[in-house]
This record gives C-alpha cells, sequence and structure tokens, in this order.
C-alpha cells in the first residue's frame, strides 16, 4: 500500500539585510552628492550662516536620532555595567561644561574623556594585555598633550567629531552585497577630499570673506569668533581662520545629513531595537522629542545666544562621548564578529552588537579661551 507523501513546505523567502538591496545603492550616492554639492556651496558663500543656523536647527534632532542608532544599534556594547560608568563619566563632562570656562574645567572635562576611553578598553580588551598596555601608554601620552595644549586639544576634537561618521558608514556599508568601494569613496570625497580642498587655498576665490555683504557688521564679528575656536592657534590667520570655519560648517552640515537623512532611513533596524529597548521613545515620539527640543533651543539662542550655546554643550554631551566605546572597538577590531554583524541575511548589529567598543569622539564646545566649539 502506497504511502503519501506530505509536500514539504515552500521554503521561507530570503531577505537581504537591511540597507542591502542592490537598488538602494544609487539612491544614497545621489542623496550624498547632491547634498555635498549644496553644503559646499553654502560653506563657501556663508559658513557663519551655515554653520550657526545648522546647529539652531538640527543640532538636538541629530543628538536624539544619533543616540537612538548607536543605542539600538550597539545595545550589547552599551549596556550593564559599563554603560551606567559610561554615564557617570558623561555626566561629569556634563557638569564641566555647564561651568564658566576656566582652565580648570577645561581640564577636568580632558581628565574625564580620557578615563572614558581607558574604562571602555579595559571592558573591551580584556584577555589582551599586550595590546591593553600599548592602549594604556598611548592614552597617557595623548592625555598629556591635550592637558598641556587644551586649545588644540578641543579644536582638534571639534573636526573629528564631524568626522567621525565615515567611521559608522563604512560599518554600515558592510551589509552591501556590491558597490560598497564606490560608496566609501563616495564618504572619503565630502570626509577627506572637500576639507582638504578648502584648507589648501584652491577655493579661495570662492570664499566670502568677512567684510563681504552678508558678513558686515555682527555676522564679521562672528565669523572671527568661530574662526578662532575651529582653527589651531598657531596657524591663526584671517584666511587660513576662514578656511577652517568653512571646513567644519561644511562637515558639520553633512553630519547632520547621515543622522538625521541617512541612517534612519537606510538603517530602520537601529531606531526598531532602541524602541524595543525605550518604548516611551518609539516611533516618531524621538523625532519629535528632537524637533521640539531643537524649537525651544533655536528659541533659547534667538533670546540669548551665549546661555543657548552653554546649554547645548552641556545636552550634547551624552550623544558626543558615547560614541567612544562603539568606535573604538571598530577601530581596534576588537571581537571576532566585527564584520560579521554586516553580512547578508544578518539584522545590522546581530553580531557587532556583541563586541565592546569605544570609538574616538569628543567635540568640546569651548576652546581655551572660552571660544564656542560646536558639537
Amino acid at each position: 500500500m502506497a504511502t503519501e507523501v506530505a509536500p514539504a513546505p515552500p521554503a521561507p523567502p530570503v531577505r537581504p539585510a537591511p540597507g542591502a538591496a542592490p537598488g538602494q545603492v544609487a539612491a544614497p550616492l545621489a542623496g550624498f552628492a547632491l547634498s555635498a554639492v549644496l553644503a559646499l556651496a553654502l560653506a563657501l558663500r556663508a559658513p557663519t550662516g551655515l554653520a550657526v543656523l545648522g546647529l539652531a536647527t538640527f543640532g538636538l534632532l541629530h543628538n536624539v536620532l544619533e543616540l537612538r542608532y548607536v543605542a539600538g544599534r550597539f545595545a550589547a556594547v552599551l549596556a550593564g555595567p559599563l554603560l551606567r560608568l559610561l554615564l557617570v563619566l558623561v555626566t561629569g563632562i556634563v557638569l564641566c561644561r555647564l561651568l564658566p570656562p576656566s582652565r580648570v574645567s577645561q581640564s577636568a572635562e580632558i581628565l574625564l574623556a580620557y578615563g572614558l576611553l581607558a574604562a571602555a578598553c579595559r571592558y573591551g580588551l580584556r584577555g589582551r594585555p599586550r595590546l591593553s598596555t600599548g592602549i594604556a601608554v598611548l592614552l597617557l601620552g595623548a592625555g598629556a598633550a591635550s592637558l598641556a595644549f587644551p586649545a588644540y586639544h578641543f579644536v582638534v576634537l571639534a573636526h573629528l567629531h564631524n568626522v567621525v561618521p565615515l567611521l559608522f558608514l563604512a560599518e554600515w556599508s558592510r551589509r552591501l552585497p556590491r558597490g560598497r568601494a564606490v560608496f566609501l569613496a563616495v564618504q572619503c570625497g565630502w570626509v577627506l577630499l572637500v576639507p582638504a580642498l578648502l584648507l589648501s587655498g584652491l577655493l579661495d576665490g570662492l570664499l566670502s570673506r568677512p567684510a563681504d555683504g552678508w558678513a558686515s557688521g555682527w555676522a564679521s564679528g562672528w565669523t572671527d569668533r568661530l574662526a578662532a575656536a575651529y582653527t589651531p592657534p598657531a596657524w591663526l590667520t584671517p584666511e587660513v581662520g576662514l578656511r577652517f570655519l568653512a571646513v567644519f560648517a561644511f562637515l558639520q552640515t553633512m553630519h547632520y545629513v547621515v543622522w538625521v537623512w541617512f541612517l534612519p532611513r537606510y538603517a530602520p533596524e537601529a531606531a526598531e531595537r532602541f524602541d524595543a529597548r525605550v518604548p516611551a521613545l518609539r516611533g516618531v515620539r524621538a523625532w519629535l522629542l528632537g524637533a521640539g527640543a531643537g524649537l525651544l533651543l533655536a528659541l533659547l539662542f534667538a533670546v540669548d545666544y551665549a546661555q543657548g550655546r552653554s546649554l547645548y554643550a552641556a545636552l550634547a554631551s551624552y550623544h558626543a562621548y558615547l560614541e567612544f566605546p562603539v568606535l573604538l572597538m571598530l577601530v581596534l577590531g576588537a571581537g571576532d564578529s566585527l564584520g560579521a554583524g554586516a553580512s547578508l541575511g544578518h539584522s545590522a548589529g546581530d553580531s557587532l552588537g556583541d563586541s565592546a567598543g569605544v570609538g574616538a569622539r569628543a567635540g568640546s564646545e569651548r576652546s581655551a579661551d572660552g571660544a564656542e566649539v560646536n558639537v
């Protein structure tokens, strides 16, 4: 008697990792290219306006969205005792930024920042004593240099903050089945090539001077102040300062493009993991929080710009310094699963989330003389 064989159930559809579909590569590339062209045009013609108005419009919104991405994408890193320790250290930095600018408050912030890196290394490099020793020596040397030259420390970190998205974009691109080299080339173009062109002086003929039209009067004063905040003191001249200001305004704008447009759209799984972790801010609520807080900040800027900058400087510490654990681990390659989490068939965050980390990124809001530096 023949036995009936039940038909095999249909195989489940194979879905690529979020953002990995070939058709999705062209759209973000076009978006980045268009954004870079527009940002460069504005940075050349109105660097001060772009820096100030960009901060007022997108500053707090990108803080919220960046924290959502990092906390969701790297949930296993930013968790448990390490997260609690990091929050204590960053809260100390917040208090330093709320104090009147002085050598003491700046030195305290520098020490807390390097303490943050040391703590992350301790958690992330256990079992790797030689690398841990080498990193400890490097941190001691860098910390001593930062304490000796705080003005350079904060200028470097202000620009470094805007370069940090390159590492997150490189990590995201691991999921691409093809076109990764082109994607990374475009990112390196706006992160490295455009600033190099601006600093070289080749675009000086297109760069607006403080005395040009819109930059007259009070705007000229702000241009000088911001240029001093974003330029290494030894290189500060009117021409070089304006170049560094244009670099900052351009990179800050592209920084917002990454956090407000690209990663929310092309890495939605990070937001989903954050929603599961913090249900009170799920979905559109995070956007409403960022937009509402940004509107209040913009009003404060209009009433008392200095007070608004001080408040923003303090609040921005959390999104700035909590990147350290993730990025340092990405740079050091700690954890065997760093590359696996972005492979096809894995949701972003599964493997990489299991490795600990620390990354570089602390853009202080003040130079040694109290000038403002955006984060």
